[in-house]
């Protein structure tokens, strides 16, 4: 799939890609001063949201299509592109009629097929940026389909946005960032923008720098924030939403890594270490190999016994024993939990795939 937005175009002298600007477009008065007042730090694109899809009834879900020219005529007051979410074809026909230069696709929409199939049919024959948020839940294939649906509506320039996934445990963000997602996003769509947003991965504003000089650590593009004049009184996500200054004092903080050094006891040093790791991933290997060899053997016995694979008690004895032992080893209680996930589930597929 070649995508012909190319994110170094777009900098206009900026040390990274930034779209900022209110959850919800509220007034015409509103999003001006908070364009206004946005467009003296750096900013690439301005977002406004003018259908809002609240997950109950009652609560605000949006200004509507009169709101497009509200945003549309704040970005052109400082020469910035706008953005606007659409979930429907009746947005996307809404949306250009404004002229409203980039769309996003949600979460929900991107969770659903049909959605998506529904807006990318409305696209065709048109050429307009389209950005993609994660859908709700980390399933990659979801995500990738959504990216597919929209590319085979002819649309040429596509920005991946990862806004992190509604997990069942409870958490410090408000969506897991589950970083390994958008990784192997960008590992199948090299040639996709990637973009970070912090604000619906941290649901408030107390971890958005450091979420998003992670993401710039792990080689983003950039990052969509939610910038408010006066966040305390935003009518929709007012916890997660940065003053412009606050916003501007953010920015100013990143660094901005490098892929690559050409020091060259650097990268001495880091081929020595790179060789030390190859021979311990050799024997991690080899340990899980002898895992399953044993996890095979027990399933022996229990099939023998006419006894179920699956043993919650002694699975809750190993998350429990191994978590514990894997914090006392500085690792993350969350990786040692994810891990032992994924080494039960492979040993259930073992004792099920025995031979009878």
């Amino acid at each position: 799939m070649q995508n012909e937005l190319k994110i170094r175009d777009l900098l206009k002298g900026n040390k990274t890609f930034l779209i900022a600007g209110p959850c919800s477009v509220e007034s015409e008065e509103q999003i001006a001063k908070t364009v206004n007042e946005l467009a003296t730090y750096e900013v690439n694109i301005v977002r406004g949201g003018v259908w809002k899809p609240r997950t109950r009834p009652g609560s605000f879900e949006g200004v509507g299509a009169e709101g497009l020219k509200w945003l549309k005529q704040a970005g052109t007051s400082v020469n910035l592109p706008v953005t606007v979410e659409v979930a429907t074809p009746e947005h996307v026909e809404d949306a250009l009629k404004y002229e409203i230069d980039y769309l996003w696709l949600g979460a929900r929409t991107t969770t659903n097929p049909f959605s998506v199939q529904n807006i990318a049919d409305a696209l065709k024959g048109v050429d307009i940026p389209v950005m993609l948020k994660n859908p709700m839940s980390p399933d990659l294939d979801l995500w990738i389909g959504a990216i597919e649906r929209i590319a085979n509506a002819g649309i040429k320039k596509m920005i991946a946005i990862h806004r992190g996934f509604q997990m069942h445990k409870k958490t410090a963000y408000r969506n897991v960032p589950n970083w390994r997602i958008p990784i192997e996003l960008r590992r199948t769509f090299p040639d996709i923008p990637l973009i970070c947003d912090p604000s619906h991965i941290c649901g408030n504003t107390l971890l958005l720098q450091s979420v998003a000089q992670e993401a710039m650590d792990l080689l983003y593009d950039g990052l969509m924030l939610e910038v408010h004049i006066n966040p305390n009184e935003a009518l929709s996500d007012a916890k997660q939403q940065l003053t412009p200054k606050e916003y501007g004092e953010l920015v100013k903080k990143l660094e901005v890594k490098k892929p690559y050094s050409d020091d060259k006891v650097f990268f001495e040093n880091m081929n020595e270490l790179r060789k030390d790791i190859d021979s311990v991933d050799t024997m991690i290997l080899e340990l899980l190999a002898q895992r399953m060899r044993m996890s095979r053997k027990i399933g022996t016995y229990k099939r023998g016994a006419g006894v179920s694979n699956y043993q919650p008690d002694r699975w809750n004895e190993i998350l429990k024993s191994r978590t514990k032992a894997g914090v006392e080893k500085k690792l993350s209680e969350d990786f040692v939990y994810r891990m032992y996930q994924y080494i039960h589930e492979e040993s259930l597929r073992q004792q099920e795939d025995m031979p009878e």
